[in-house]
């Protein structure tokens, strides 16, 4: 499969769109957590510079290069969610007392929660670095800012349902519970974050 940052846009719409495992909803949630860091850091780009931020210009480079990082780190997560999701569905597909079936079924569902997870974190995260420009960015783009945040959280939640839908291979009970905790916790602060960002674009 082309990676996904190699795609066009309507490349990767098509292959989204066909009756195909992969790429499904992780690389989605994926490529919308990187679409959210594009365009905050847009608002970073037209706010670099202007005399009356001047006193922010140290925060918005380190934003800006955070935003750089994760859009590129999601990306990745959507060719390795989409790998791993491919080998689920192809292991799965095989008779339960197949030799190859037992043997690396357990790596790839670990595989498959581990991509989402992770993308679920680093959308948090970036929801932190999107929150601390509020305020300290071109306020002409305060739109685009409160965008990038619904984009973010939305990525998060989509992260999240398919951490959820795979830890149902997770056959260790107590770090099933672990990990649901752990995912409801971020999204939780993904959605104040949010919350927080529209509000404060919304009176800026």
């Amino acid at each position: 499969m082309t990676q996904f940052a190699a795609m066009t846009l309507g490349g990767f719409l098509d292959q989204l769109a066909a009756k195909s495992p992969a790429p499904g909803g992780g690389a989605a949630a994926c490529v919308a957590g990187a679409t959210a860091a594009a365009l905050a850091h847009m608002v970073v780009a037209y706010s670099i510079g202007r005399k009356n931020l001047a006193e922010h210009q140290s925060h918005l480079e380190s934003a800006g290069a955070a935003l750089q990082r994760t859009r590129a780190m999601l990306l990745q997560l959507a060719d390795e969610d989409a790998a791993a999701y491919a080998l689920v569905n192809e292991l799965q597909r095989l008779p339960e007392g197949d030799a190859r079936r037992a043997a690396e079924l357990p790596g790839a569902a670990a595989a498959a929660v581990a991509a989402p997870r992770a993308a679920l974190a680093l959308c948090v995260e970036m929801l932190r670095t999107i929150e601390s420009l509020a305020g300290r960015s071109n306020a002409h783009l305060r739109s685009d800012l409160a965008i990038a945040a619904v984009l973010a959280e939305a990525a998060a939640r989509g992260a999240w349902w398919n951490v959820r839908i795979n830890l149902s291979l997770e056959t260790d009970g107590a770090e099933r519970t672990r990990l649901e905790a752990e995912g409801g916790r971020a999204c939780a602060e993904a959605a104040g974050a949010r919350e927080r960002v529209e509000k404060a674009c919304g009176t800026a």
